[in-house]
């Protein structure tokens, strides 16, 4: 029979990576608090604000850009259908039967508008009501932009 000498095993101090040991028992066992998940889903937050006020302006002046390339491919494909010998103005739908545009493409602007087509004696402009969707206002997309020579 052993003899037991006042004290358990679990009393016994083995040093301090024994201490440091049950400790951290100690917190895998109970968990994380309700406060310490608010906490973490807090911080989260601010950082996906952060992320979105960065990206959003990129992604405003992403579409112009959009906009602005598109209108110039169209030009240019009213510029090829009007050097075949047509005086005509062509619509967008006309320059896709007759393949001057892909007929996958989208013919619309970033903002779901279409664009203008219009045909002078010696110029072609092509605009896009822009982020407003209204016509003639300051945010219009236009190439060339009217005016400039």
């Amino acid at each position: 029979m052993a003899a037991t000498y006042g004290w358990t095993e679990e009393a016994v101090d083995v040093g301090p990576a024994a201490s440091i040991a049950r400790r951290t028992a100690r917190v895998v066992e109970r968990g994380v608090t309700l406060v310490e998940v608010l906490i973490v889903v807090a911080i989260m937050s601010m950082m996906a604000a952060a992320v979105v006020v960065a990206v959003i302006p990129k992604f405003k002046d992403a579409q112009i850009k959009t906009a602005d390339q598109n209108a110039r491919e169209i030009r240019n494909a009213v510029t090829r259908y009007r050097a075949r010998g047509t005086d005509t103005c062509p619509t967008v739908a006309q320059l896709k039967s007759e393949k001057e545009i892909d007929s996958a493409s989208n013919t619309n602007d970033p903002w779901g508008s279409g664009y203008k087509i219009e045909c002078g004696d010696d110029e072609i402009y092509v605009s896009s009501p822009g982020p407003d969707k209204k016509e003639g206002t300051a945010d219009d997309i236009a190439v060339p932009k009217k005016g400039a020579q």
